[in-house]
């Protein structure tokens, strides 16, 4: 995955490129990133539970 960074001149507009960035991955790099993601969570604690991603999810539309 490449790294692209950009400056913005307010957290709004940061906000907003990040949700056309997102709008314009398919749903397979999205995977890929989510796979990343967990791949790289730290496994610290001896608590069974605290091993796994919280499962949370929040739906948008996307307009």
């Amino acid at each position: 995955m490449q790294k692209v960074f950009t400056i913005s001149k307010s957290f709004e507009e940061s906000d907003l490129r990040d949700k056309i960035y997102y709008q314009g991955l398919t749903p397979l790099q999205r995977l890929e990133i989510l796979l990343e993601l967990n791949s790289r969570w730290p496994i610290t604690s001896d608590d069974p539970n605290s091993q796994r991603l919280q499962r949370v999810y929040r739906i948008i539309k996307f307009e």
